[in-house]
């Protein structure tokens, strides 16, 4: 499974995803680049800024609605 499929089963899920998470998971080190290609795909995908324990900001992902119609065809 290629990084955007792990990202979007994770969002369809109704799960958020941060960046850490994301490396953690599946070795992905770059999920804004990420997030950006399955927007182009048709997604309407939505970022949170969350704070840390540590009191840092990060962004934090999560899909508002599954594009009705769409065609699934990953632009890679």
């Amino acid at each position: 499974m290629n990084q955007i499929e792990n990202i979007l089963n994770i969002l369809k899920r109704g799960q958020r995803l941060t960046a850490l998470e994301a490396l953690n998971g599946f070795g992905c080190m770059n999920l804004k680049g990420r997030i950006w290609d399955i927007k182009q795909m048709g997604y309407s995908i939505e970022k949170e800024w969350i704070e840390t324990s540590s009191g840092k900001r990060i962004a934090q992902y999560y899909i508002e609605e599954t594009p009705i119609g769409h065609n699934y065809r990953l632009l890679i």
